[in-house]
């Protein structure tokens, strides 16, 4: 008995691997059959290296595009490009600058500090624009999610991260748990959560300010990509802006939650922020996905405040919290610039809106 046993296994055992043997070979003629159908095409050594040779064309050229930026603007073809970029809406050189050559180089340019009076700041009980630039979409709040643009969603929870700032914190993922626990008002008026995004272009004010009088005490930095965010790019590229590197401000004002996010861009890795001199930027993501500052005293701001820069062009985008009646005073598309009404609260204010040149 123990013999037929013994001779059973082995005959086992001998199936065994003739059926995996089977198997792989089974598999090895599927891949081979694939393998032969496919069609080759021969293509030439020298589209091989013409390729290659585009592909570094690409990437010196955007080097050198940035870098023209930090050159002197003392010469005629300097002055060249600082006059193409000045011929955008958003700027007007002849009210901007006496003399362009006070500039070192078209950097400098772009991040200068205005005129006084050339941005009036509305003085309405309202939200102001935070830079010159224009709106990409704005809206309320929706299940923990805000839109990018029309029908492209993100959510609130992995833009902001979690809200370690809070001392109650929330650790729940739940995307509408985690906007009811960014609202802070305590019911004291009914509140909604909204959001607003400014995309400034290369050739508009790199300067951003602060939208309304607010406090400011945590600072959360995301090193990421620095994918274009311009609004054909956005449109089409779901998740954006929880990509790229970003740095949100977050705080409280007088109606509740409040948080302001700069986020860069192609080129645009350097952001840099007035009262916070130990954020840097644009050294890619070393551990962690984020880093966290609390301030140990927050920083008060008013509307208008010098708040940062961008090297170029970039993206702000605003999430606060905000009376149910709050009304939005902009279209998509529209060009805007800084200190120009975003909101009111009130529905019925008669005051005249302030001319913008």
């Amino acid at each position: 008995m123990a013999r037929l046993m013994a001779m059973f296994r082995v005959i086992n055992r001998s199936s065994q691997k003739t059926a995996t043997h089977t198997w792989k070979r089974l598999q090895y003629n599927r891949v081979k059959r694939f393998v032969g159908s496919l069609q080759w095409f021969h293509i030439p050594i020298s589209l091989v290296l013409t390729f290659i040779a585009f592909q570094q064309f690409r990437r010196i050229k955007r080097r050198e595009e940035n870098k023209r930026y930090d050159k002197p603007i003392y010469t005629a073809s300097d002055l060249e490009d600082a006059s193409i970029h000045a011929r955008k809406p958003t700027l007007d050189l002849l009210r901007l600058v006496d003399d362009l050559r006070q500039y070192k180089n078209l950097g400098e340019f772009f991040r200068r500090s205005l005129k006084p009076g050339l941005r009036p700041i509305d003085t309405s009980n309202g939200i102001v624009s935070p830079s010159d630039g224009t709106i990409l979409y704005f809206g309320k709040a929706n299940e923990g999610t805000v839109e990018q643009v029309k029908g492209i969603t993100y959510s609130l929870s992995s833009f902001l991260g979690p809200q370690t700032w809070r001392s109650n914190k929330s650790n729940d993922n739940d995307h509408q748990n985690y906007q009811k626990s960014l609202l802070i008002n305590n019911g004291k008026q009914p509140t909604d959560l909204y959001h607003c995004v400014v995309y400034l272009a290369p050739g508009d004010y790199h300067r951003f300010h602060s939208p309304v009088e607010w406090k400011i005490s945590f600072r959360r930095h995301f090193p990421g990509k620095l994918l274009s965010v311009r609004p054909t790019f956005v449109s089409w590229f779901p998740n954006l802006f929880n990509v790229n590197e970003r740095v949100s401000y977050v705080g409280q004002w007088k109606h509740g939650f409040f948080s302001m996010t700069a986020v860069g861009a192609t080129n645009v890795g350097s952001v840099k922020v007035y009262f916070d001199g130990d954020l840097a930027t644009n050294k890619g993501r070393i551990g962690r996905d984020y880093n966290d500052l609390k301030l140990n005293q927050s920083i008060a701001l008013r509307k208008g405040d010098p708040f940062g820069e961008f090297n170029l062009g970039s993206t702000i985008v605003l999430i606060f919290e905000a009376p149910k009646d709050m009304e939005f005073e902009i279209k998509s598309g529209q060009q805007i610039k800084y200190g120009q009404l975003i909101s009111r609260f009130e529905k019925h204010i008669n005051a005249s809106k302030r001319a913008y040149n």
